[in-house]
This record gives C-alpha cells, sequence and structure tokens, in this order.
C-alpha cells in the first residue's frame, strides 16, 4: 500500500492518473513508470477477475499507487479488492448517504467499519500482517462516484457521511440518468455537475472526474479538481496507431 496516496488526495494535491480495462500487467506498468500519480484500474467496465487486478497491481506498486473501481457496493467485492493490495476503492452508484455509509464500513477496519480480517496480499501474505492492520483505516482512500441524477440531488447527505475521502463523477452516466445518454455538455448535465462541484468545495472534499484526454480535463483542473483520470488504455492504443498511420500516409 502507497502510504501517501490518501494523504495527497486529502490535502488537494493536484493528482492525475488514467484508466486500466485490459488485464494486460504490462500496461499498467509501463503507466507506472510514466509519471501517473495512480491508476484507476476499472473492475466494474474492465474485463477484469479479481486475479487480474491483482497482477496489475503487482506490476504498477509501490511506484504508482493503484485505486480500484468495484464491480458493485458489495462487501466481498470491497474486500476482495483491498485484500488483494488495492491503495483504495471507487465504488460505483452512490446514490444516497446509506449507501455511502455502507461502502466506508465494508471498507474500514473495526472500530471505524466492518471490515473482515484476512490473511492475504495486502499484508505481504502475513508477513506484515500486525504493521497493516494497524495503518490500514489511515492509508486506504475511500472515493465514491456520483453519476446518477439521484446522487446529486442527495449530495449534501451523501458528503455528510463521515469517511468519504473523495467524490469522483461520472459525467456519462450522469447524462443517461438525465435521458441525455453521452451528451454531457448539456446545459442540464453541467448544471448537475457544477451542483456536485460546489459541494464538494465548500466541504473540502477532494473532487475528480474522468476526460478522454487533456484538452478534456484541464477546464476541470483550473475548477478546483484534482483527482483526474485522462484516458484510458483502449483510447491511447487506439489513438497512438491511428496517429502512426496518419502521419504515414498523409
Amino acid at each position: 500500500m502507497n502510504l501517501d496516496f490518501r494523504k495527497r488526495l486529502l490535502q488537494g494535491d493536484l493528482l492525475t492518473g488514467t484508466i486500466v480495462t485490459l488485464s494486460c500487467p504490462q500496461i499498467a506498468e509501463l503507466f507506472s513508470r510514466s509519471g501517473f500519480d495512480w491508476l484507476f484500474i476499472d473492475g466494474e467496465h474492465g474485463c477484469l477477475s479479481l486475479g487480474d487486478i491483482q497482477l496489475l497491481l503487482q506490476a504498477a506498486q509501490p511506484q504508482c499507487p493503484c485505486v480500484v473501481r468495484v464491480a458493485a457496493n458489495h462487501e466481498v467485492t470491497i474486500k476482495q479488492a483491498l485484500d488483494v493490495g488495492a491503495d483504495g476503492i471507487i465504488a460505483p452508484l452512490v446514490n444516497d448517504a446509506d449507501t455511502a455509509a455502507r461502502v466506508v464500513a465494508w471498507a474500514k477496519y473495526p472500530p471505524l467499519g466492518k471490515r473482515s480480517v484476512g490473511i492475504a496480499r495486502a499484508q505481504g501474505y502475513g508477513a506484515s500482517f500486525a504493521e497493516y492492520v494497524i495503518r490500514a483505516n489511515e492509508d486506504t482512500a475511500v472515493i465514491i462516484q456520483v453519476e446518477h441524477v439521484d446522487a446529486v440531488a442527495n449530495i449534501a447527505s451523501i458528503l455528510d457521511v463521515s469517511g468519504i475521502d473523495g467524490v469522483f463523477i461520472g459525467p456519462y452516466d450522469l447524462s443517461a440518468s438525465m435521458g441525455k445518454p453521452g451528451n454531457i455538455h448539456d446545459a442540464d448535465v453541467q448544471h448537475h455537475i457544477e451542483t456536485v462541484r460546489q459541494a464538494c468545495l465548500k466541504r473540502r472534499v477532494a473532487l475528480g472526474i474522468f476526460g478522454v484526454d487533456a484538452a478534456a480535463v484541464a477546464p476541470f483542473i483550473k475548477q478546483g479538481y484534482t483527482l483526474n483520470a485522462v484516458g484510458m488504455d483502449t483510447l491511447m492504443l487506439g489513438q497512438s496507431a491511428r496517429r502512426v498511420l496518419s502521419e504515414l500516409k498523409t
């Protein structure tokens, strides 16, 4: 576990990462050596098994912290992502305070939560068990996704939940929940995003968002977004291939 990631998140450092969706450890290794501050391991939309996620973590760490977006807000999926060594979790589709509270409880050991204790990679398969258990609550980042119109309506009560370290806005799913799938620049969609931004800034909760490239993310950085994911492995591979071919064929 990277001991500085949650600390940097909470103090508002600018953290620029990218999304990994492919079960290829070499991609995680390359990204981790490219200067990214963190990697967003996508266990929700990526075709990744728990074993795949562990291999990605092994390839990227310790030089680059990794946060796993879990497939669902379930106790087992959160526990397993942390047990294989994630520096934190991103919980999808957190639409109300009750869901947020459950996510925090499943990610934290007692007395702060209900995470169960077992021997796993996170503690060196038992070699550093005591040290890990002592530090885990302090070092594990809990980030929630706001990606539905209901979450926007409930954002104040969600942010009142103790233990939420960051909010990651999902603009595409948010637009879909409003009946405007993919239309992230729609005025109403942007209004909802701004509502979340203002609520997070008011409470000094770290705020992040996804953009397909640097140009898409740059404006958000100026607005106070500090936890950002720029592109993803599949996009970067496709863009690079097309750019090379375009240069050769012109």
